[in-house]
């Protein structure tokens, strides 16, 4: 049998782009739920073990602890005069016709849930966490809140003691409210939104309560778009919560400190533009205008990137950028300013005719770095979210989770240089698309809903990066370091002393001599395996991989002869061939990552032209071995 030796696409440049290592999770905490969810809301409160999930006429509270999950279920039908007159309309799919939950969220200790209910939205409150009542007349307009079908895309955010809420329409402006609280409703007026597809908001912090804004993410119709332009534009909105809204005779009921900008995502001002924003994550620094906003975008093609903005850029930008279309002098204070309302005079008509004109800035927003950030791009991104890590030198790093069309996770460290891809997790049974994520920063835990399940993974994996110094350096987790006392990789403990403590990690580059070890190439020797086939017959020899970083060969007798390997479904197979025929002798699998030289499996090969030996105590059997090895090649 004759076998192709296909070279080891494992080259530099895309082994950069890889994740370091896979791991298919078998052990995580997780709830299966009995019908596909399609549609999932998720709310977690940070150092909690309970998780809302608002899914179809059904709300789920799961409580995850170690030994599984407890699950409440709270039915949320849709009415039945809601649901009939829904059915009535031809152009309806009959799925959308139910009561879908969009919103669960805790405004002062209030939760209020929202949902589609079969195209005319309705709103509860949650009391003592397992009771829904009818919300009292006048608090809450549902429409405001929660679209009429979960196709349409919806955002909503507590702050303050208020629920500030994003709807997406189709031939519709859209808007972007303050819509239950103690302060003033406010809303957006129709011409500052253009079919806008909300992505995301956050809550940016102030050294001083007035300087609290609300940013929103979202793509809007390019009503200027060419025949060769994409139609939609992406963008961030801005609001002041302290805004509260005009005067009697301009503005009285809308922002008076809204403000939009586009924010570009592509490589510089090249047509590879990616315009589409899907999802957005915000990290920032407790009462500092510091941070990192990452967007998940989208071309023509459907293609997925990520790129990242500092949040410091943003505000500048919104603080000092001309108004698009508006040459005069600005006088008094800069419209969009974040001020209390009893505490200027600013509010004249004429300031509030501008706001109302001129929504836009001229700057437009640029991704640190120019382009989006170096991952693969052979599978969708479909769920973002991120975590900042206090590592042992005292720096803060961040960590970027990014789920996929496949179920999967990767674990992403984005440093100033580069996007450093740590691990990819492959989580689900069936195969099919991440649709909710949720991270516990002070609990440690990431939330990942799939249509099928809910899955809790800890955030400090370290006992994945096995038992030695090398591993959890190469690892760059910055959860996890190597422990110089007690030899063991494990998590960074709260407060970790860094003058006192004992424990190293190398984050902007992998440099394991911080374990004590030189630089110069190491090899760790394996006890050989024999393999006895007929003289007539061929064999596969296969070589798990572990680092999807390294570069694998096989080395024969003493490293006289060098043998390429083909990579398949994680194993380095040796195969023979015309041009490269398999002697008799000691073949070693040997991994080379960071100047690290490791034999990972070695084999002696023994043909004999008699019968296959009866007991395989100390020898493999090749026909399994071919087998198996032919199974992982397929």
């Amino acid at each position: 049998m004759n076998y192709i030796i296909l070279a080891s696409f494992f080259s530099l440049i895309f082994a950069e782009k890889s994740p370091r290592l896979k791991f298919t999770v078998q052990e995580p905490t997780r709830f299966h739920f009995t019908k596909p969810e399609y549609y999932m809301t998720l709310h977690h409160q940070e150092g909690s073990d309970v998780l809302y999930v608002g899914a179809q006429a059904v709300i789920y509270v799961l409580t995850f602890t170690s030994k599984g999950v407890k699950d409440i279920k709270i039915p949320v039908p849709a009415d039945e005069n809601a649901k009939e007159a829904c059915l009535s309309r031809s152009n309806m799919p009959q799925m959308e016709c139910d009561n879908f939950i969009t919103v669960i969220q805790n405004v002062s200790d209030t939760f209020v849930v929202c949902g589609t209910n079969a195209g005319t939205a309705k709103c509860w409150l949650l009391v003592n966490g397992t009771v829904l009542t009818d919300v009292p007349n006048g608090q809450m307009t549902p429409s405001d809140i929660s679209p009429s079908f979960p196709s349409q895309r919806s955002v909503s955010l507590s702050a303050d003691g208020s629920l500030y809420s994003a709807l997406s329409t189709v031939g519709q402006p859209g808007s972007i409210r303050r819509t239950f609280g103690s302060r003033k409703l406010l809303k957006t007026e129709n011409k500052w939104l253009h079919n806008p597809q909300f992505a995301g908001a956050a809550m940016i912090p102030g050294s001083q309560k007035q300087k609290e804004e609300i940013y929103f993410f979202f793509s809007e119709i390019n009503k200027t778009a060419g025949i060769d332009e994409q139609p939609y534009r992406a963008r961030i909105g801005r609001v002041c919560m302290v805004d509260e809204g005009g005067i009697k005779t301009m503005l009285p009921d809308s922002w008076t400190t809204f403000l939009k900008a586009r924010i570009m995502c592509g490589v510089g001002t090249t047509p590879q533009q990616y315009n589409n924003l899907r999802q957005a994550f915000v990290l920032t620094a407790r009462e500092r205008r510091t941070g990192v906003m990452y967007g998940l975008f989208s071309n023509a093609w459907d293609t997925t990137v990520v790129c990242a903005y500092s949040i410091e850029d943003i505000d500048q930008a919104f603080s000092t950028s001309r108004l698009k279309g508006y040459s005069n002098t600005l006088a008094g204070h800069r419209p969009g300013t974040c001020v209390l309302k009893n505490v200027t005079s600013s509010l004249t008509a004429k300031t509030l005719g501008v706001i109302k004109d001129h929504p836009e800035i001229e700057d437009v927003i640029s991704p640190v770095g120019g382009e989006p950030l170096q991952l693969p791009t052979d599978d969708q991104f479909t769920q973002t979210a991120a975590d900042t890590v206090l590592a042992v030198n005292d720096e803060h790093y961040s960590v970027l989770y990014l789920g996929t069309e496949k179920g999967k996770v990767l674990r992403v460290l984005h440093t100033i240089e580069e996007a450093f891809i740590i691990s990819q997790y492959s989580l689900f049974h069936n195969e099919g698309p991440v649709t909710a994520m949720a991270i516990d920063s002070q609990k440690g835990y990431l939330y990942v809903g799939q249509a099928m399940e809910i899955q809790r993974l800890p955030l400090a994996d370290c006992n994945r990066y096995r038992d030695t110094c090398r591993e959890c350096i190469l690892s760059r987790d910055p959860y996890c370091g190597w422990d110089l006392a007690k030899k063991k990789c494990t998590a960074i403990p709260a407060g970790y002393n860094i003058t006192t403590g004992a424990i190293v990690q190398s984050l902007d580059q992998s440099n394991t001599s911080v374990c004590g070890e030189a630089t110069a190439l190491k090899v760790r020797s394996t006890s050989p395996k024999e393999v006895v086939v007929d003289s007539e017959g061929s064999v596969l020899l296969p070589c798990p991989v572990r680092s999807y970083h390294a570069t694998y060969r096989w080395e024969k007798d003493n490293y006289i002869k060098h043998y390429s390997c083909s990579i398949s479904r994680g194993f380095c197979v040796l195969a023979p061939s015309p041009d490269q025929p398999l002697r008799e002798g000691v073949f070693r699998c040997m991994a080379l990552e960071n100047g690290y030289k490791e034999e990972v499996v070695s084999y002696r090969l023994v043909y004999n032209g008699g019968p296959l030996p009866a007991s395989f105590g100390s020898t493999l059997a090749p026909s399994l071995l071919l087998a198996a090895a032919t199974l992982w090649l397929m």
